[in-house]
């Protein structure tokens, strides 16, 4: 249909006409191309409708009526496209239902980064989507969670948990993750501890390390994560683990 349509509009730019005829659609070239006219086919006895006259369409109203238009989907996916530095997948998912295209709008307004809001709304976000078509997490609660997500506060990981609990039982993303113990430990006391008690339990990968192997650090690293149960700050624990492990 919309080849058909280019095909026509061309035409009627162009000062032709259009008349009626069998049609064959190129799937690689995504182009239609006339094959026989029926105008003039006796055998499908068309004629014109005299009770049909050509409807001719003055410029000006269709731009008035254009202007009086909500913005259509391929507009507002181009605009989050140009705007937002979304990728034409992300920006069809986002315009797909009007009301997933304002809470992304809500949500960036209120501050968070757009390609961040919108890999939280297209995948966490859609678990808060209920049936009546509402999100029950309120955007700025989104904005919230995801600053604290940048800040150190949470991991991605806790934040998904604070979310889900969110949906259900609703609260602010900071009580909530202090409420479920997720809020991430930046003491360099509790820090050393879980360091010290992982080098101990993991020393063949010690001795790796200090032979060469720095990829390691990761695993160390995941290791003290595990053990702190998701609470340590990454951040902050590499660099007590590198101080420990390049210790003479």
């Amino acid at each position: 249909l919309e080849a058909e349509r280019d095909r026509q509009q061309a035409l009627l730019e162009s000062g032709g006409k259009v008349e009626q005829v069998s049609l064959t659609f190129n799937a690689q070239t995504g182009q239609v191309k006339p094959m026989r006219s029926k105008e003039e086919s006796h055998d499908y006895r068309y004629f014109p409708d005299p009770d049909l006259p050509p409807l001719v369409l003055d410029a000006s109203w269709v731009a008035v009526v254009c202007s009086e238009l909500p913005e259509l989907p391929a507009a507002k996916r181009a605009r989050f496209e140009a705007a937002f530095g979304l990728s034409p997948k992300d920006a069809a998912v986002l315009v797909s239902e009007q009301v997933i295209a304002d809470y992304f709008e809500s949500v960036v307004a209120a501050g968070a980064d757009p390609k961040t809001a919108a890999n939280w709304i297209m995948t966490d976000a859609m678990t808060g989507f209920n049936a009546a078509g509402a999100f029950t997490v309120p955007p700025a609660s989104l904005t919230e969670l995801i600053a604290l997500i940048k800040d150190g506060t949470v991991s991605h990981q806790a934040a998904k948990r604070v979310f889900a609990e969110m949906t259900t039982s609703g609260g602010a993303p900071a009580d909530v993750a202090a409420r479920l113990g997720l809020l991430q430990v930046r003491d360099s006391g509790a820090l050393e501890a879980w360091v010290d008690e992982v080098l101990v339990e993991n020393p063949k990968e010690v001795e790796r390390y200090k032979g060469g192997e720095v990829k390691l650090l990761a695993f160390l690293t995941g290791q003290v994560m595990k053990k702190s149960r998701g609470k340590a700050d990454p951040k902050g624990v590499q660099p007590v683990l590198v101080r420990k492990l390049e210790a003479p």
